[in-house]
């Protein structure tokens, strides 16, 4: 095969180590891939993935807040239930219908970046 292959990933800006592993790893169940650091008193920059997400956090201040990712997915409905039937409750917003056909559920981290859950309803 000689295809080119394109995959993009996201970087959130975090303000506090330990809410983002409350958040992602605790509250969304994302598994923490590698953390890096340029020495003990410098800013995390960390990979976490979940089935097939991969997203890097970082508390360098180069990066902004207010990101935006929509994800493309499938079984929204269940992931919704387990992520409301969680040790660690976060505010997970019911997932909707929209005008244009799909279902949708927007999740806000505690840093004001947004994670857009979106799947195509086949009817």
């Amino acid at each position: 095969m000689d295809e080119i292959v394109l995959k993009g990933i996201p970087t959130f800006r975090i303000l506090d180590y330990n809410k983002a592993l409350n958040f992602y790893i605790d509250g969304l169940g994302f598994d923490v891939d590698w953390e890096h650091r340029f020495g003990p008193d410098e800013p995390v920059y960390m990979q976490v993935s979940r089935n097939g997400l991969t997203l890097h956090l970082t508390e360098n201040e180069r990066f902004d807040n207010g990101i935006i990712i929509f994800i493309d997915c499938q079984k929204l409905m269940k992931f919704y239930e387990e992520l409301s039937n969680r040790e660690v409750k976060l505010e997970i917003p019911k997932p909707e219908k929209t005008a244009w056909g799909t279902l949708q559920m927007e999740i806000e981290d505690p840093f004001g970046n947004l994670l857009r859950f979106n799947e195509t309803i086949l009817e």
